[in-house]
């Protein structure tokens, strides 16, 4: 990549920038990633938790065991998010591809943005199957080539230079289709 080059546009979960919009009221800003990537790319921040209007700090939310797919659920109110969440990612995924993504950075483990190993929660409490969070699960759906990583499987570097490889791939496709 060179200065000409346009930047990488990068979805990313807003708690890995540093913003404080955690359930907590903290963040899990990753040092790492904005050090490696933050020259390279232009981030575009997304929480789906504050999105759908969910305050800071809240209560915590966890997928729960459903019939047909695991629910988005705020344990300590019963409060079942799953459509509401549903219905807020279906209309961002849209919005996301107007703004031509290169890729997107998950939180990990995340019920809302976790891409693999999130925790699915029986009707007692008990973890009891791995899922995807209600976010990422409907972002790669509807974006399926769209690449994606979250930042624990960006510590690796041989995992993170095979997803700036991709992401750069994908930027120089998008520009190449507006010139």
């Amino acid at each position: 990549m060179n200065d000409a080059d346009p930047p990488i546009r990068l979805g990313i979960s807003s708690c890995l920038l540093g913003h404080e919009v955690r359930y907590d009221g903290g963040h899990k800003r990753n040092r790492n990633i904005l050090e490696d990537l933050s020259p390279l790319v232009e981030w575009v921040p997304v929480c789906p938790e504050v999105e759908i209007g969910l305050g800071v700090p809240r209560p915590t939310i966890q997928l729960e065991v459903g019939s047909t797919s695991p629910r988005l659920i705020m344990p300590s109110t019963g409060n079942d998010l799953t459509e509401q969440m549903n219905a807020y990612t279906r209309e961002k995924v849209r919005e996301l591809q107007t703004l031509g993504l290169d890729g997107f950075v998950f939180k990990s483990k995340s019920p809302s943005c976790g891409m693999e190993h999130v925790k699915v929660f029986n009707k007692g409490g008990v973890a009891e199957e791995i899922g995807v969070g209600a976010f990422a699960r409907i972002l790669m759906e509807m974006w399926p080539d769209l690449p994606i990583e979250d930042e624990e499987r960006l510590a690796d570097p041989e995992l993170r230079k095979r997803f700036v490889e991709q992401v750069s791939n994908t930027c120089r496709r998008r520009t190449q289709r507006t010139e």
